[in-house]
């Protein structure tokens, strides 16, 4: 990953990308839960908000259909500051001649992405006792979606 200053300051960008994630909180948040599912990053990496936005909609549909959809709280954790630029190429015929090459090649601002540490959470799922088992499958599902290799934790949360 480089180390060069993260480039989020808003008000230097012309247009800025929307975040593709619609919710970062789903299910019940008034339940009082036992065990908290944590998804945990193994190294360094930026994690686009399509991809947050992916195991969000995965580890939901999976933990709605074996719980339902009043049996545990998920949140994502990290927030798409990071405003990611990609210079486009045309790569036709006589192409060349139109375009600039590499002169200039600040790119445009295309999308967003989070910076996660290693050792921080990428999603988090809070159920009852029976729900641990689920909650570890769906996020193994949803993990596939993402760029870094992951490991799971599982903490419980007062008397148990």
């Amino acid at each position: 990953m480089k180390r060069d200053m993260a480039y989020t300051r808003r008000e230097y960008i012309h247009r800025v990308p929307q975040s593709r994630i619609s919710r970062f909180t789903l299910g019940d948040p008034t339940a009082e839960y036992e065990f908290a599912v944590s998804l945990i990053a193994s190294k360094d990496a930026q994690i686009s908000s399509n991809a947050l936005e992916t195991i969000r909609i995965t580890t939901n549909k999976a933990l709605a259909g074996m719980l339902g959809e009043k049996s545990y709280l998920l949140k994502i954790v990290p927030y798409p500051h990071l405003i990611i630029r990609e210079h486009k190429f045309m790569s036709f015929a006589g192409a060349d001649r139109l375009s600039q090459g590499m002169g200039h090649a600040f790119g445009r601002p295309t999308k967003r992405a989070a910076v996660v540490k290693k050792g921080k959470k990428i999603i988090s799922v809070f159920v009852m006792k029976e729900g641990v088992d689920a909650a570890i499958k769906a996020i193994k599902k949803s993990s596939k979606k993402l760029p870094v290799k992951y490991k799971i934790n599982i903490e419980g949360l007062g008397d148990v």
